[in-house]
């Protein structure tokens, strides 16, 4: 599958849940293994797991085979390998603490994010309100 497509296909799965803080990162020059880091906030445990499960139904509807999801147990920090992007939802504390950003940043990819008021309602979730654009 194309990469553009797939990285599109990640973003709104994530937006779909009200994923906050969306970065998106260009790997190839530091790793064979996949093309895209994509990282992602949450605001509770329940999130966390409902945006990965979000990613993970989004690949699978695409016919990606081999997906595979870390981390739902404590879920503080997901990570959803979908082959060529591997995605990581993480509460904000655990995203500070580990700075994904530093490893992988270098290469930042602008991708046009929707607004906050153009995106779906999810119905008992906490609204947030970080500024998406990249």
């Amino acid at each position: 599958m194309d990469i553009q497509k797939l990285q599109r296909a990640v973003i709104d799965a994530l937006e779909d849940v009200k994923a906050q803080d969306i970065k998106v990162f260009n790997t190839t020059h530091l790793t064979s293994l996949f093309d895209r880091v994509i990282l992602a906030s949450a605001t509770s445990n329940r999130q966390t797991r409902a945006l990965a499960a979000s990613v993970a139904d989004r690949g699978r509807a695409l016919k990606l085979t081999g997906i595979t999801i870390e981390g739902e147990d404590t879920g503080e920090w997901v990570v959803v390998d979908l082959g060529d992007i591997v995605v990581h939802v993480m509460q904000p504390a655990i995203r500070q603490y580990y700075n994904l950003e530093e490893i992988w940043g270098d290469k930042p990819v602008h991708v046009k994010l929707l607004p906050e008021s153009s995106r779906p309602a999810m119905g008992g979730m906490i609204e947030r309100g970080d500024d998406l654009s990249l």
